[in-house]
């Protein structure tokens, strides 16, 4: 069998194609897998494209089967270990320290999926003290009864002290691959689906200790979008602007190499430090002790140092970004897909701003003065006229991040699946991807909002 190129290699083979042919790319999100199609959506308008299940309730917690772990009620349940299950070495593949860890687990009941599923993306919740870690994997049922390994979705701490986060290479049966944060079907065509799945959360602590991470959210988002290097137009809805704080991800340039060196690598971490500053929440002076004096915006290293998966080499990890922002008191975090602008005008009318992620040609979107492989971007609300109001990182300045694009050309370049690269070859889209966080004890307007996109 042949094994799968890295996420890291292709991407970084592909970064270096539209450098060549005059396009300024940003860092590339962890799911742009190669010339293989991103899928979308998430709205009752669009409900036979996208599934969202998460597990977030006592109840929940109470179901799916466990060994060694127990759920804990509370305002915000979760799943912790009781006993441990046993104990494993694990030898961390980025520093080569092989360690002894107590473990225990929970794998959730069977979800079958209301959208026979070409992707799943899986995210989480997680409270990991020193001391602690936990894996995420997914096993899946194709539509011929035949099911899939299970895969690694990711191995995952709040610090780096422990393990190093990382995401696994070389996941594939032959008939499905693992690309750094995505489950994908090798081939569409085939008709082959997958109808079902389970997760499984492994949670370890030191041995000896009574030490525990909190689980408080685990889900995925299944999806089958067909291929379009178009969608349709929307009508433009509720206008509003949200007072979300602006960092440019391009005043770091250079620092912290061994975090991807800062500038166009860090488009993802600064899109989640705005919108998590916008909640309210920031790190501590304590926390942000270890960055190097001078440094303008200390919090956005942070979010790098804090969402840097070893495997891929940057800090363009979905889930990982999304578990960097539910680190913080009281956060939920997801990443998802949604259908249309309309789900996007939605969330921004509640008060609620999302970070999506695009890739375009310079020129195809008017006033970015950059092309791009991929990129993250946060939007903050909609103009009178439904344009898309966004704090770009892509910016020179934090007082420049603020823009206004035209609202044709953006829900193109977010929500195509297909599209051309400089050379007119093919290449996928990322098709309406998104993290949206949200803090708990939002209000009623903003819950319904969310419950209806099957997020809360």
């Amino acid at each position: 069998m042949t094994r799968p190129t890295s996420r890291r290699t292709v991407l970084t083979a592909a970064i270096a194609a539209a450098a060549g042919a005059g396009a300024a790319a940003s860092a590339v999100p962890a799911s742009a897998a190669p010339s293989r199609t991103s899928r979308t959506s998430s709205s009752p308008a669009a409900a036979s494209l996208v599934d969202n299940r998460f597990w977030t309730t006592y109840t929940d917690w109470r179901c799916g089967s466990s060994a060694g772990t127990r759920a804990v009620a509370g305002r915000r349940p979760g799943l912790v270990i009781s006993a441990p299950a046993g104990s494993t070495d694990y030898t961390d593949p980025h520093t080569g320290t092989t360690k002894a860890w107590e473990y225990a687990t929970w794998t959730s009941p069977v979800h079958r999926s209301a959208v026979p599923a070409t992707e799943v993306i899986a995210s989480w919740n997680a409270h990991t003290p020193q001391g602690t870690w936990i894996q995420i994997e997914m096993r899946g049922r194709y539509s011929d009864g035949t099911d899939t390994p299970w895969y690694v979705m990711g191995r995952w701490a709040a610090g780096d002290t422990d393990i190093r986060r990382t995401s696994v290479d070389d996941q594939t049966d032959g008939r499905s691959t693992v690309w750094t944060d995505t489950f994908s079907l090798d081939d569409v065509a085939s008709g082959l689906r997958l109808v079902s799945y389970r997760l499984r959360l492994t949670l370890h602590r030191a041995p000896g200790t009574r030490l525990t991470p909190t689980v408080h959210r685990v889900g995925a988002m299944a999806s089958d979008i067909p291929d379009r290097f178009t969608v349709p137009a929307t009508a433009p809805g509720a206008a509003r602007e949200l007072p979300v704080p602006r960092y440019s991800q391009n005043i770091h340039v250079g620092e912290y190499p061994e975090y991807d060196n800062g500038g166009e690598a860090w488009c993802s971490p600064t899109s989640s430090q705005m919108i998590i500053e916008y909640w309210g929440r920031k790190p501590t002076p304590e926390d942000l002790a270890w960055v190097k004096p001078g440094l303008a915006d200390p919090q956005v290293c942070h979010a790098a140092r804090h969402t840097f998966d070893y495997q891929y080499e940057g800090c363009g990890n979905w889930p990982f970004n999304a578990a960097y922002a539910a680190t913080y008191r009281d956060m939920n975090a997801v990443v998802t897909r949604l259908g249309s602008l309309t789900d996007l005008e939605k969330l921004t009318a509640a008060g609620i701003p999302v970070i999506t992620s695009q890739s375009f040609l310079k020129g195809e979107l008017t006033g970015a003065g950059y092309g791009t492989a991929g990129h993250l971007m946060t939007v903050i609300g909609f103009t009178a006229a439904g344009d898309v109001i966004a704090n770009d990182p892509a910016s020179p300045s934090n007082d420049a991040v603020r823009r206004v694009y035209q609202r044709r050309e953006w829900e193109n370049v977010w929500l195509r699946t297909k599209r051309y690269d400089a050379n007119g070859a093919v290449r996928s889209g990322t098709g309406g991807v998104c993290y949206v966080y949200w803090p708990a004890g939002v209000s009623a307007g903003q819950q319904r909002v969310l419950r209806s996109l099957g997020l809360a």
